[in-house]
C-alpha cells in the first residue's frame, strides 16, 4: 500500500505518495490559503491556517470550515492524542491550547493556559501577540505543549487541563539554572517507551528530561527547533542545531544521549548560512525534515544520506501522515 502524506505550504495542503521509493504529488486543495500546520487521524485531516481551521472527512477531497469553538483564529500546530479516540489538540497564537473530542468538528478552549498566559505575560519576539503553542507530544494520559517565549506545559489527563511543569518557571527564564528548562520553547517529544522521557529544542539549547519535566538537562548549547529520537533507543537522537535564528543550520547525531555529537549531513552542504531545520517527521524507516526556508529533505535512517524531495512544492511548513 503505497504512504500518503498531507504537507501544509504557503500554496495550500499538497497531498503526495510514496511509490517504488519515490515521493510524487497527488492532489492539492486548499489552494490560495497560506496552511501554517496539518494532523491526520482516524480518516480526518485538520489544516490549521492563520485565519482558522478546516476540516476534512474524505482524505482532503474536500474541506469544511471547523471554527466551533476555536476563541483563537491563528492556528501554530496540531496534534491528534493516539491514546485518545478522535482527540484532537489545536495550538495557537497568541497562546492557547484547545481541545477537540470529535476529530475536530468543534473546539473548546482550555482556560488554565489563557491564565497561564497572561499570569507569565509570554511573549514572541517576532510578533505582537503573547506567545504561541508550536508544539504537542503525547503518550497514553501524559501530555505535554511546548510555548515560545513561556515554557513546558504538561497535562496529566490526556490533554483535558494543563499547568507548568515542574522544570519549568512559566514565564520568560533565558538563563536557567539547572533543573530549569530554557523558556523559549519550539517543539517536544516523549518516547514511545516512557511518558517520562521528554526532549525539548529551545532558543537556549537542547534539554532532556528523564522525570517527565520535573528537571531537564542543557545537552547541547544552541538554538534548536527540531529533534528526533529513536524509538528504539532513547540514547539515539538526530537534532537540528544552528547558531542562532537561521543561522549556520545543520544536522547532527548523538548514540549516548547527548554526551557526544556529530555531524549527520551527508548529502547536503552544511553548515546553511541562512536556514535551519524547523521540524523532523519520521514515516516508516525514512526521516524527513522542513527547513525554514520551504525545502523538505529526505535520508533512509539506515544510512543518513540525505536529498531533496518534491523540489515542486516549496514553501512546506509541515508534514503529516495519517496515524
Amino acid at each position: 500500500m503505497d504512504t500518503v502524506l498531507y504537507l501544509a505550504t504557503n500554496e495550500g495542503l499538497a497531498t503526495v505518495e510514496r511509490s517504488a521509493g519515490e515521493w510524487r504529488l497527488r492532489a492539492r486543495s486548499l489552494e490560495g490559503r497560506s496552511i501554517t500546520c496539518v494532523a491526520a487521524g482516524g480518516g480526518f485531516v485538520l489544516a490549521g491556517a492563520r485565519d482558522g481551521l478546516h476540516r476534512s472527512e474524505d482524505h482532503g477531497a474536500t474541506w469544511q470550515p471547523a471554527n466551533g469553538g476555536l476563541e483563537i483564529p491563528h492556528i501554530r500546530w496540531l496534534a491528534f492524542n493516539p491514546a485518545g479516540d478522535g482527540w484532537a489538540f489545536a495550538g495557537t497564537e497568541p497562546a492557547g491550547i484547545f481541545v477537540s473530542l470529535d476529530s475536530g468538528g468543534s473546539w473548546r478552549a482550555c482556560p488554565e493556559v489563557k491564565q497561564l498566559r497572561e499570569r507569565h505575560r509570554w511573549s514572541l519576539p517576532y510578533s505582537p501577540e503573547s506567545g504561541c503553542v508550536r508544539g504537542f507530544a503525547f503518550h497514553g494520559q501524559r501530555g505535554y505543549a511546548a510555548v515560545e517565549d513561556g515554557c513546558v506545559l504538561v497535562s496529566f489527563d490526556s490533554g483535558e487541563s494543563w499547568e507548568v511543569a515542574a522544570g519549568s518557571r512559566g514565564g520568560a527564564d533565558h538563563y536557567p539554572q539547572q533543573p530549569y528548562i530554557h523558556s523559549d520553547v519550539h517543539s517536544i517529544a516523549v518516547h514511545p517507551d516512557s511518558s517520562d522521557l521528554v526532549a525539548a529544542p529551545t532558543g537556549g539549547g537542547f534539554f532532556r528530561s528523564k522525570d517527565g519535566g520535573k528537571s531537564w538537562e542543557n545537552l547541547y548549547r544552541c538554538y534548536c527547533r527540531a529533534v528526533w529520537i529513536d524509538s528504539a533507543d532513547p540514547d539515539h537522537l538526530i537534532l537540528g542545531p544552528a547558531d542562532g535564528v537561521d543561522r549556520y543550520g545543520r544536522i547532527e547525531e548523538t548514540l549516548d544521549g547527548g554526551h557526544s555529537w556529530r555531524i549527520a549531513s551527508s548529502g547536503l552542504d552544511t553548515p546553511w548560512r541562512n536556514h535551519m531545520v524547523e521540524r523532523f517527521a519520521q514515516v516508516g524507516d525514512e526521516l524527513l525534515a522542513v527547513l525554514s526556508n520551504g525545502e523538505l529533505i529526505s535520508t533512509r535512517l539506515g544510512d543518513l544520506q540525505w536529498r531533496r524531495i518534491l523540489p515542486e512544492l516549496g514553501d512546506v511548513a509541515a508534514v503529516a501522515m495519517e496515524a
